[in-house]
């Protein structure tokens, strides 16, 4: 992966699987066998992902006896909806924008002045 981690963040989550890792983790931290026990993949794919997306800072894990338990980055997410958050917020500018111009200065001149 690139050297500007939210786009390592953004490309980690562009893959169904990984997305369905999160939304597992958000339930609250597993281990990768009780990951792998509710996904349509093995046991190493799950692992294989969850390291794409430790890469990415977006999950964190702990050393649990002969376990590794994953959690989700908190800071890493709060990240990612910030950067939706400003997205979005420009769109709607942008939009209150258009909706405000008087249309006859977007369109040109009325069909008569033509």
């Amino acid at each position: 992966m690139g050297t500007n981690r939210s786009e390592d963040q953004w490309d980690a989550l562009a893959d169904g699987t990984r997305r369905a890792i999160v939304a597992c983790l958000a339930d609250g931290p597993q281990a990768v066998g009780q990951l792998a026990a509710g996904l349509p993949v093995s046991r190493s794919a799950v692992s294989q992902h969850l390291k794409v997306l430790k890469d990415a800072g977006l999950v964190e894990d702990v050393a649990a006896g002969t376990r590794r338990i994953y959690r989700l980055n908190p800071v890493a997410l709060a990240a990612l909806r910030d950067q939706l958050d400003t997205y979005w917020q420009r769109a709607l500018a942008r939009y209150a924008d258009l909706a405000e111009t008087p249309p006859a200065a977007t369109e040109g001149p009325p069909e008569e002045d033509r």
